[in-house]
């Protein structure tokens, strides 16, 4: 954390495995929330930081709700997940509808590989044989 007024480093957290994506800082509260590899919340007062696990994939954005009572999270992974600040607790999964969900393309002819992989892209799966 930075003074914006001398550039001063005043605080650093430490906590990601990787690369951080984005932070936000929750407009009513002492709440700061940082992504990359994990959804970290900070209580910036307490030096103390909670994990929240559920996506699969790099967490690329965050947002929190006007109230600051929940936090929005957006993922490689395809989702959406809001999570309650006071509990940590993934509150919902938000995922668009994919065309070729649960389509089952195991023996299909004629495909070439970057079909296949479009396919599944869109939802469609084939079993290992």
């Amino acid at each position: 954390m930075w003074d914006i007024n001398t550039g001063e480093c005043l605080r650093s957290l430490q906590g990601h495995t990787g690369l951080v994506y984005s932070v936000a800082f929750c407009s009513n509260d002492h709440i700061l929330v940082s992504s990359g590899n994990e959804l970290i919340i900070w209580d910036i007062n307490a030096a103390q930081h909670q994990i929240l696990d559920g996506h699969s994939n790099w967490i690329f954005s965050v947002a929190f709700s006007p109230d600051g009572q929940t936090l929005a999270s957006g993922s490689q992974d395809e989702t959406i997940r809001l999570w309650s600040t006071n509990t940590g607790e993934c509150l919902g999964v938000l995922r668009p509808d994919r065309p070729y969900e649960g389509m089952n393309i195991t023996g299909a002819t004629g495909l070439i590989n970057g079909q296949k992989e479009m396919l599944q892209a869109l939802g469609a799966i084939e079993d290992e044989m």
